[in-house]
């Protein structure tokens, strides 16, 4: 392997080095090894077009569309033409990721799961690193200045990561660090050649076989000290306290015990990646003294702001635990409300730093660092405190309010109504519509709670899919709407924006339903009933549950008008473990008007989706088609940029030209010589400007291997040349351009087939443009400031 080789192999191995301090952040590391995957074949594509060799910039773009089609490949596979060319979708589908990742960063406590969005990050993080850090360090030659995008990827990581482990992950990054300077000073002393050393002293001269010169071992040394001082010195250091970072790591976002707030920290379960798990494994077990477990669902935090793009709690204070809890808010004295006693267990490795339990819960008795956060009556760690293996007990109350009650409750307070119905400016005027039609001769709230509630579930012809893209932002409600397709994300997110456009208070809970029944009288909660729903405040009543989804939870009494009192008729119990809550895929009953009258008529149901609804009709959009087209065409226009430089040229120099005046003699055999000496350039003749022409056309004639007659008009062009410059009267020499077209062709016969395709698609001759460009911008700045210099003042 060569110098530069080895270089490149350093640099990505530096790189993954540094990238193992995000090992802590995520579970599983499997990312890791699609990283290194990606950064392997990112490097043999930069050291493949190094050996070649193509210009650096070239190299560095050929890196880069070769990482986008990798990331294609891994995460938008299924927007992509043929699989893996990028397409404007391809793109959009990146935006979405990268978004759900950055949201999904500030939900998760440590270590967080590995949802789409967080890989993508990680991934692609680590392949935007590894391309600069070989950029820098292999292609520019400059190992130093790489160090810091190596230095960025571990403050992030040391940023976010807890425990007493962060000096193994700094070792792992300084030794990459380390051995790439290492790397890049031996490859720079192998371009002075041999090394001489004193003959003196034993050992450092070259009599020791595969040992290593002095300048190397010194390297060794001073890396070795360097690294040591940066264990050791920090140690003896005063620390530093209270900084940004040391709030990161409690659940409670810097509360301390007595307080503190919470904010930004958004614990939603990555349902769609729960409710597709091949296994529904178990999260909690509890025993309940309740004999109507259908209303038990297990509440982990309420999201009660909307900014547009995402539903996240506000920042709130939390505090000491009280016992027993305040009423909760809104909660009259004249509406039905039994205790509820729970015991629950939470599996070894479930670990959420928000505790599940019912709502609203009135006493909690759970070991560990938990705060209490009234607004949402939920309990959250700090301080590295989760859910894992923990054993609570909660007591809670089991509110039943009336249909009457509901309907005749008051105004909200207006501090509440206010903050609770706030949508963003961005939020489409599809939802407010749709809330008012839906809700057309409705007479109160809770008669318009209600049929939003059954327009989701029953009436609007919604279907229930966890495979549809999840999403919390105005656009992806409104597609929603227009798709109607989606789980419980899309119907509660959905409803509770419509409320609040109605002028009801919502905001969204987030944990999961009651689950299934086992033999021992205990209930089971596994992943796959993770779920989100909505919640509307009615005064007298307080934060009410509604259950817009489909096939997903079960409806509360209140929210079923004509249904008998829940004493009289207890309703439906929970299903059996073995039973499938999934859609069914029997044919369901015909619409009332065919999928062409619903895109035609509006009443007869929404306009079809938009072109990035994942184009479920079948066929690529015209739109698609066109970004791709002009995309495609950007792309082979780039590519062959110079090569159709190097052809105009070539017919620029060769052209047939009259006139026997000295001045157009000279440019014409001029300019056959140079294109002469560039197709031999192109082929890898490298020119060198101190030889003759007759030394320079033997020298391509030899290295060229041109036959007898190739060599014959080489050499006539050089005399040709040599007539023009030095003769006192330049004389024309007819039909150079036939012998400069002649050695070309002796010299593609005796080329190599790669080196023929590189002279034709990326000649190295265009490196001429290059410089010429640049002057021509001196020159014009030169110009400028000439002329700025001498305008009088005014």
């Amino acid at each position: 392997m060569s110098g530069r080789g080895r270089l490149a192999v350093c640099a990505a191995l530096a790189t993954l080095a540094a990238a193992c301090a995000l090992l802590p952040l995520v579970d599983p590391a499997t990312w890791l090894l699609q990283a290194a995957l990606l950064v392997a074949v990112q490097t043999g594509v930069g050291a493949a077009a190094r050996r070649v060799p193509l210009a650096r910039p070239v190299t560095v773009l050929l890196q880069c569309v070769v990482s986008v089609l990798l990331l294609t490949v891994l995460f938008a596979r299924e927007y992509a033409p043929a699989g893996f060319l990028p397409s404007p979708w391809v793109f959009v589908q990146f935006a979405d990721l990268l978004t759900q990742g950055a949201g999904d960063v500030s939900r998760y406590a440590i270590p967080a799961p590995v949802t789409d969005g967080i890989r993508l990050m990680l991934v692609g993080g680590v392949l935007a690193v590894a391309l600069l850090v070989d950029v820098l360090a292999v292609t520019y030659r400059s190992a130093a200045p790489a160090g810091l995008p190596l230095l960025a990827l571990y403050s992030v990581a040391a940023g976010l990561s807890q425990g007493g482990a962060r000096w193994l992950w700094f070792l792992c990054a300084a030794s990459g660090y380390l051995l790439l300077l290492l790397a890049e000073g031996r490859e720079r002393l192998s371009q002075w050649g041999r090394l001489f050393s004193d003959r003196s002293r034993p050992g450092s001269a070259p009599d020791r076989p595969g040992g290593a010169v002095a300048p190397v071992r010194t390297g060794r040394r001073i890396g070795v000290l360097a690294l040591g001082l940066s264990l050791v010195v920090p140690l003896a250091l005063p620390s530093l306290s209270g900084g940004l970072l040391d709030a990161a790591g409690g659940g409670d976002g810097g509360g301390r015990k007595g307080g503190g707030t919470v904010s930004a920290v958004n614990p939603l379960v990555a349902l769609q990646d729960s409710l597709n798990q091949p296994e529904n494994r178990t999260a909690l077990v509890y025993a309940t003294d309740s004999e109507e477990t259908q209303d038990l669902y297990m509440r982990i935090v309420a999201l009660d702001k909307f900014d547009g793009s995402a539903w996240k709690p506000s920042e709130r204070r939390i505090g000491e635990i009280p016992d027993p809890m305040p009423t909760p808010q809104g909660l009259s004295p004249g509406v039905r409300a039994t205790k509820v006693r729970s015991t629950i267990k939470a599996a070894k490795w479930y670990a959420q730093d928000w505790l599940p339990m019912p709502f609203p819960a009135n006493r909690v008795k759970a070991e560990g660092k938990w705060r209490f956060e009234p607004e949402g009556r939920t309990l959250v760690g700090y301080d590295g405190q989760t859910t894992r293996d923990l054993r609570y007990q909660v007591e809670s109350l089991q509110v039943r309010p009336t249909a009457e009650q509901l309907r005749n409750a008051p105004e909200p307070p207006a501090d509440l109504e206010r903050e609770y119905t706030a949508v963003p400016d961005s939020l489409p005027d599809v939802v407010r519509k749709t809330a008012a039609k839906v809700t057309r001769g409705a007479e109160d709230d809770y008669d318009r709670a209600v049929r939003l509630q059954d327009w989701f579930a029953e009436d609007g012809g919604f279907t229930y899919d966890t495979e549809v893209r999840a999403g919390s932002g105005t656009a992806a409600i409104a597609n929603f709407l227009e798709q109607k397709e989606g789980f419980c994300i899309h119907f509660s997110f959905a409803m509770a924006s419509m409320a609040r456009t109605l002028g009801i208070p919502a905001r969204v809970a987030v944990g999961f339903t009651p689950g299934t029944a086992r033999g021992d009288g205990k209930m089971e909660v596994g992943l796959q009933d993770a779920h989100a729903w909505p919640e509307l405040y009615f005064e007298g009543v307080g934060w009410t549950r509604f259950e817009p989804t489909p096939t997903r939870g079960t409806t509360p009494s209140y929210a079923q008008p004509d249904a008998p009192d829940v004493d009289e008729n207890p309703g439906e119990r929970l299903p059996d473990r073995g039973q499938n809550d999934q859609p069914s895929t029997n044919p369901s009953q015909p619409d009332a008007c065919t999928p062409q009258e619903k895109r035609a008529d509006p009443e007869c149901g929404l306009a079809a989706p938009p072109p990035d609804a994942g184009n479920r009709d079948g066929g690529i959009p015209v739109g698609a088609l066109a970004g791709i087209f002009a995309a495609a065409l950007a792309v082979v226009a780039l590519l062959s940029l110079p090569m159709l430089l190097r052809l105009r040229r070539r017919a620029r120099r060769l052209r047939p030209r009259t006139g026997d005046d000295p001045a157009t003699v000279t440019a014409r055999v001029l300019d056959a010589w140079q294109e002469l000496i560039d197709t031999g350039w192109d082929l890898g003749i490298v020119p060198q400007d101190s030889a003759t022409p007759r030394n320079a056309a033997a020298r391509l004639a030899r290295i060229g291997q041109l036959p007898p007659a190739g060599a014959d008009a080489a050499h006539r062009v050089a005399l040709a040349v040599e007539q023009v410059l030095y003769a006192p009267v330049p004389r024309a020499t007819p039909g150079l351009p036939d012998d400069v077209r002649r050695v070309r062709e002796g010299l593609r016969a005796a080329a190599p087939r790669v080196l023929r395709a590189r002279a034709l698609l990326l000649p190295a001759s265009t490196a001429r443009l290059r410089a010429a460009a640049v002057q021509r911008v001196r020159a014009l700045g030169t110009r400028w400031t000439r002329a700025l210099r001498l305008r009088p003042a005014k």
